[in-house]
């Protein structure tokens, strides 16, 4: 009996109110609008159906993948014959009991939980209203914009370690660095969930400085397009985009993936790209800047296999 069989029984056994997907497509699920079926997909709604599943999903020898809104993920053509487990369930979403905190699920889009801070008349998410991840990856990858980052005002977050268990993890110990944290090298732990702590601002205000930042973004990225936010990190020093668009790549294609001719730091969906198309036209990029500029261009975007 093959891992998802095995793991279908006991679904049905102990969660019997999960909701699974077989043969999924990946491109429903990601922001490339790419990928093809992963052979199992679940939508756990709170964190004990997250941590039994995963206890399950071990047990019978499968590999799962914990996804939010796959904004940050390239997900291969063939499929994924694992257990991708998607978060958007876990979306609690309130005030913490110290003044100025709240509390968020993994599953928690970004921008929601920047617009719930604003109603709450609290100051400091400004810069998470455009980016459109959740709040699991982007604690994770320390995801920020326009000067600000997620280790300005997290100040811990409960995480389950496969071998260990539940942990709850201060933001000290999350040791937040450019797109990265401690759980950047644990890639099989999982937030739960996580605490901020923010200051009062005046709500008006607050909610004038995500419209103002929202007006920019749309004004230099391409994001009538399907695509996975910037492409590449940024190098030490320079510009990914700068360094692309020096290089004159702007509007090169591969099959349906184009470098944008809005910003080049991004590469996009035009129509039909397919994985191969994407990681093609990434690899031709970085190719084209080393030999011109001697800059290595390190991919932002996670490529799961």
């Amino acid at each position: 009996m093959d891992w998802a069989a095995q793991l279908d029984k006991r679904i049905t056994d102990y969660l019997p109110d999960l909701r699974v997907l077989k043969e999924e497509p990946m491109a429903r699920h990601t922001s490339f609008r790419v990928g093809g079926p992963a052979k199992r997909m679940a939508f756990p709604e709170t964190g004990e159906q997250l941590v039994l599943l995963l206890s399950m999903a071990r047990e019978c020898g499968a590999r799962p993948l914990v996804i939010g809104n796959g904004t940050n993920l390239l997900a291969p053509d063939g499929g994924l014959d694992r257990l991708v487990i998607e978060t958007s369930g876990l979306c609690r979403l309130e005030l913490g009991e110290e003044p100025g905190s709240i509390a968020a699920g993994c599953g928690v889009p970004l921008a929601r939980l920047a617009d719930f801070a604003c109603k709450q008349g609290l100051t400091g998410l400004e810069f998470a209203h455009g980016i459109p991840g959740t709040v699991g990856g982007g604690v994770c990858m320390n995801a920020g914009a326009y000067g600000g980052e997620l280790k300005q005002v997290v100040t811990g977050v409960s995480a389950l370690f496969p071998e260990e268990g539940v942990k709850f993890l201060t933001g000290e110990e999350l040791a937040f660095g450019y797109r990265r944290s401690f759980l950047t090298e644990w890639p099989e732990a999982v937030v739960l969930d996580a605490a901020f702590r923010l200051t009062a601002g005046d709500p008006e205000e607050i909610r004038e400085t995500q419209r103002s930042l929202m007006a920019r973004r749309k004004a230099s990225q391409p994001l009538e397009w399907p695509s996975a936010g910037s492409t590449f990190k940024r190098p030490e020093g320079h510009f990914a985009g700068t360094l692309i668009d020096q290089c004159g790549l702007k509007g090169r294609t591969v099959g349906g993936a184009q470098v944008s001719e809005k910003h080049a730091g991004f590469i996009i969906n035009r129509g039909g790209a397919t994985c191969a198309d994407i990681k093609e036209l990434i690899r031709q990029v970085q190719e084209a800047v080393y030999e011109k500029t001697g800059v290595r261009l390190e991919p932002e975007v996670k490529f799961v296999e």
